[in-house]
């Protein structure tokens, strides 16, 4: 029988990296909660504000587009969360701490496998409550010109998602996955963070990217040559990354979605809007307690360590 209960990890893990926009090194330790915790970010750096932002779709502060940055009521800030976020959806952690003693998440190497592989190195424990999640019931869309992320009912987590680049080295591409027996953790997790090589000027031309290093935790791309040493982890490493980062977002939902995911040209802003048009829309989606199908199919069932990527 499978066990239906909620999970957090089994012990604290640290990482030490630079955020990729601030270029500020941080520390950053992911602890274990109790059950209905959910996922808390805490800045251990501020005092006399409250330190606490909780990793919610209603904390992401609209319209950001690089990245996906919360915050709480006293205006205390942590961004680029969507790459750790990913790895606790994709390992099927429902509750945690993450305390942090600066604003950004640590890039690392601009996936999410640094994050998966110490989780699964830990493992998780499982808490006395039972796993609730989010069914999508009807579609939900948003649009921004040519750009699309849609939500409609499915029986399992399904992301698909296509890009549409002018640089040839990128050009089109599409990829659909559902999200079930650790294909998070096989198939995106080890896809990094991708960008052009004018997109990089430009950024670091308004006090962004400063902690970015094509090769070590972002591809970058320029017309029809991939710049970064080493090449590609996979052929189509940028629609993978896309996924991860939708995967991330998604998470921000309160509670596993299951449902179908669609995005076309979509990015975190989007994202965002379509998770506040879902829960805005009356009836289109609703929390109910795991089934164990749906237990069994959720991003985190199912995973083994030699299912993680070996990645140098």
């Amino acid at each position: 029988m499978v066990s239906r209960l909620q999970t957090t990890v089994k012990s604290s893990v640290t990482f030490r990296g630079m955020g990729l926009h601030t270029g500020r090194v941080v520390k950053m330790t992911i602890l274990p909660a109790s059950a209905e915790h959910g996922i808390w970010f805490s800045r251990t750096d501020v005092s006399g504000l409250d330190p606490l932002v909780s990793a919610r779709w209603d904390a992401v502060i609209e319209g950001s587009q690089l990245c996906t940055r919360i915050t709480n009521s006293d205006g205390v800030t942590v961004s680029t969360i969507e790459h750790v976020m990913a790895a606790l959806a994709g390992c099927g952690v429902q509750n945690a701490l993450i305390e942090i003693n600066g604003p950004e998440v640590p890039i690392l190497d601009g996936s999410s496998l640094p994050f998966v592989r110490s989780i699964m190195q830990r493992g998780l424990r499982r808490l006395y409550a039972p796993v609730r999640v989010i069914e999508v019931l009807k579609p939900v869309q948003v649009e921004n010109g040519a750009a699309m992320a849609r939500l409609s009912p499915s029986d399992v987590m399904q992301i698909d998602f296509h890009i549409d680049f002018a640089d040839t080295s990128i050009g089109q591409q599409s990829k659909s996955l559902t999200m079930e027996n650790g294909s998070f953790v096989r198939e995106l997790s080890d896809s990094r963070t991708f960008c052009r090589s004018s997109d990089v000027d430009e950024m670091r031309a308004n006090g962004l990217a400063l902690g970015g290093t094509p090769g070590v935790n972002a591809v970058v791309f320029d017309g029809d040559q991939v710049v970064s040493p080493g090449g590609l982890r996979h052929m189509d490493e940028p629609v993978r990354h896309k996924m991860l980062d939708a995967l991330g977002d998604l998470a921000l939902a309160g509670a596993p979605l299951i449902g179908r995911y669609e995005g076309v040209r979509a990015g975190h802003a989007l994202t965002n809007q379509l998770l506040r048009k879902l829960f805005a829309t009356p009836g289109a989606a609703r929390m109910v307690e795991c089934s164990p199908f749906q237990l069994a199919n959720l991003p985190g069932a199912g995973l083994a360590w030699d299912e993680i990527p070996a990645v140098a």
